[in-house]
């Protein structure tokens, strides 16, 4: 939702089937996270996504999705290996 648009806590709230207090802890730890900014506009704190931090999360998993992806590639290539061995 903050993707889209910046919004307050309530309009966040309203779309989810939990208590206000329950979003407001979301809303804080994502901006602990760094993964959104609440801005203080009049009385109300609107919300805004800074998606540019899921960079770092995409970093680090891409890393282990190499290892990964090379380790497997090397156990479909030793299985092909045996099965033409059977033959």
């Amino acid at each position: 939702m903050l993707a889209r648009k910046s919004l307050n806590v309530n309009a966040i709230a309203k779309e989810f089937d939990i208590t206000r207090q329950a979003v407001s802890l979301h809303v804080q730890f994502l901006n602990d996270c760094g993964l959104i900014v609440i801005k203080q506009q009049g009385r109300e704190r609107y919300c805004e996504a800074k998606l540019e931090r899921l960079k770092e999360v995409t970093d680090w998993v891409d890393q282990y999705r190499n290892y990964w992806d090379n380790k497997f590639d090397s156990l479909q290539n030793y299985l092909a290996k045996i099965q033409n061995k059977k033959k």
